[in-house]
């Protein structure tokens, strides 16, 4: 908890401050304001664009909340020339020009640290769902059918299955750890291989799903990794395969698994994340060997408290000259 008590504007660091409009900020905004001095430009009645050129020249971090609804593009970080440090509240990264920050020195921290937890019991609870039925048999009983049908398909186990985890950052490590004490034997693709990681490693996805039962995705969606799960990949994943995302939705060709799913050439879905959110595909509502879910993942009280301690921590970790608490590292 923050204990320190409100400083004057004046002698407190500036932070700028992108939000989208719907965003509420309290409580946050008074624990942020403790330390900072929040330069925000919906309080402003000038254009964003003339508040940025004309406000926060001399701004050296920059705090983007609720992202990836906020675009940090080249164009914005043109107007601010003495920008230092972004801070975003999300794990992924896909609206921000990471390029263009490693071209001009920018220092990028994220939330991924806050919420890998979650993120990782939330992957393993979406495929155990899958695997056994757990929302199918759910609906089963609500809809009256026990008594009737008698009968209900059986689930699959899950110790013993190859999981292939696309992705082997903060959320990928911690769902790997999670389903080996289930006995399932783990391989993974990331952009390089780890050299410290006991998992076998696969430089493309496809061979990945070769070799795998099951598919975890976590990674972060950039142009080289947009619909790397595709039709070659299903393929190579099988008929019996399972597909569980929670990472972003155009990790995956949407089109091409629901039209797999539907004929009934992969085993099963779990979708925390969709390509064109928060629109879900019709097809996907009638199929019993699907979970879906509203891009929740991560999303619980005690991740958004962690997420609000890392985001003043790495501000004030910042203008102390400390090393950040969760830095991305450019590669």
């Amino acid at each position: 908890m923050d204990t320190n008590p409100p400083q004057n504007d004046a002698v407190l660091p500036k932070v700028l401050l992108l939000r989208p409009s719907a965003l509420t900020l309290l409580p946050l905004a008074a624990r942020l304001r403790a330390h900072f001095h929040l330069l925000d430009p919906l309080d402003s009645s000038e254009p964003a664009q003339s508040f940025l050129s004309l406000r926060c020249r001399s701004v050296r971090a920059l705090l983007c909340l609720f992202t990836p609804f906020v675009p940090v593009n080249a164009g914005t970080l043109d107007l601010l020339p003495s920008l230092e440090l972004i801070v975003v509240s999300s794990a992924g990264l896909e609206h921000v020009d990471l390029p263009y920050c490693r071209r001009r020195g920018i220092a990028v921290a994220n939330a991924s640290a806050a919420f890998c937890e979650d993120g990782a019991d939330y992957a393993v609870a979406m495929l155990i769902d899958v695997m056994r039925r757990v929302s199918h048999g759910d609906r089963f009983v609500r809809a009256g059918s026990w008594p009737v049908q008698r009968e209900f398909p059986l689930g699959f186990k899950l110790g013993g299955k190859r999981v292939g985890i696309v992705g082997l950052g903060s959320i990928g490590s911690k769902t790997a750890k999670r389903l080996v004490s289930f006995g399932c034997s783990i391989a993974y693709n990331s952009r390089k291989e780890k050299p410290h990681v006991p998992y076998p490693y696969y430089a493309n996805v496809r061979d990945l799903a070769a070799n795998s039962d099951i598919l975890v995705l976590c990674c972060a969606l950039t142009e080289g990794t947009r619909h790397i799960v595709g039709k070659d990949v299903m393929s190579a994943l099988g008929k019996g395969g399972v597909i569980i995302n929670v990472g972003r939705g155009a990790l995956v060709d949407e089109k091409e698994l629901v039209r797999r799913l539907v004929r009934g050439e992969i085993g099963g879905a779990g979708l925390d994340v969709f390509e064109k959110e928060p629109k879900v595909p019709d097809e996907l509502l009638a199929l019993d060997n699907v979970v879906l879910s509203p891009h929740r993942a991560v999303m619980t009280p005690e991740s958004l408290e962690a997420v609000q301690e890392l985001i003043i921590g790495n501000l004030r970790a910042f203008f102390s000259n400390e090393p950040l608490r969760s830095l991305v590292q450019h590669e």
